[in-house]
């Protein structure tokens, strides 16, 4: 089932709790919505900004924005999976490296 993408403005945004409330541009009800709707965002949201979202009803039945993103600011798509490789590349590289260190090290004494 495909997700209808609305349009609103931020209205309040408390940036210390990581959460605010949007005024639909079709003068519906706010909508509450959590930074984690904005994970794809290179930056944190403003009061002011107009945000793309859709609606999925949360706990206890009230409506909340997912798959947000701020109108005229950067994306990003993190796949994780490839992030964990470069990591243990990395990783093992060090450890490489420094085993045959120590091991060229004890070598000349």
């Amino acid at each position: 089932m495909s997700m209808i993408e609305n349009k609103g403005l931020l209205k309040t945004w408390k940036d210390d709790r990581g959460f605010g409330f949007i005024k639909p541009e079709d003068g519906s009800d706010d909508i509450f919505i959590h930074i984690s709707a904005l994970k794809t965002s290179v930056r944190r949201p403003y009061r002011g900004d107009t945000i793309f979202y859709q609606v999925e009803q949360g706990d206890e039945g009230k409506s909340k924005a997912v798959n947000a993103r701020i109108d005229g600011v950067e994306t990003h798509v993190e796949n994780e999976g490839s992030n964990k490789w470069v990591w243990i590349i990395v990783s093992l590289l060090g450890l490489i490296s420094a085993g045959a260190i120590a091991f060229f090290g004890m070598m000349q004494f």
